[in-house]
């Protein structure tokens, strides 16, 4: 383990070195590039997702893969009526068809609960939540 110590304090303080030795310090003017992939998928619908369903309780959150599950929720405002959802990102650059929701209705009927179908406008909402707040990350990288 020792051995691994020193080689990656030379390696940071090269790093810190380095990046000092830059003389234009503006931040430029154009979008942020729409492919950030430090994380195995697109890392701006990753974190829209991830803040879209924060409202949530989560089971997985696999960033490498870029799948997200919640578990199941039930608004307060409608206790009889709980959804999951699962967003899959697909694709390493930031696109509408880069993303995909799923989602599972139940209401409870008589103490026990039941399959209900989810209105596909319901998935497209969210579908759109995401990729707006996705845009609006994108924007605010490079502005600062």
């Amino acid at each position: 383990m020792s051995r691994l110590t020193l080689p990656i304090v030379a390696l940071l303080s090269v790093g810190i070195a380095v990046s000092g030795c830059t003389k234009n310090r503006d931040i430029p003017t154009e979008l942020a590039p729409a492919r950030m992939t430090q994380i195995g998928v697109n890392s701006y619908l990753w974190r829209a997702a991830v803040d879209t369903l924060s409202f949530a309780p989560l089971i997985t959150a696999d960033s490498n893969g870029g799948v997200i599950v919640t578990d199941w929720y039930a608004n307060p405002n409608s206790p009889g009526e709980r959804v999951k959802l699962t967003v899959s990102i697909i694709d390493q650059d930031l696109r509408a068809d880069a993303l995909r929701v799923a989602a599972s209705r139940q209401v409870n009927q008589n103490g026990v609960w039941v399959d209900a179908p989810v209105a596909a406008a319901t998935v497209q909402k969210l579908e759109d939540i995401i990729l707006t707040r996705a845009r609006d990350l994108r924007r605010t990288t490079v502005s600062g």
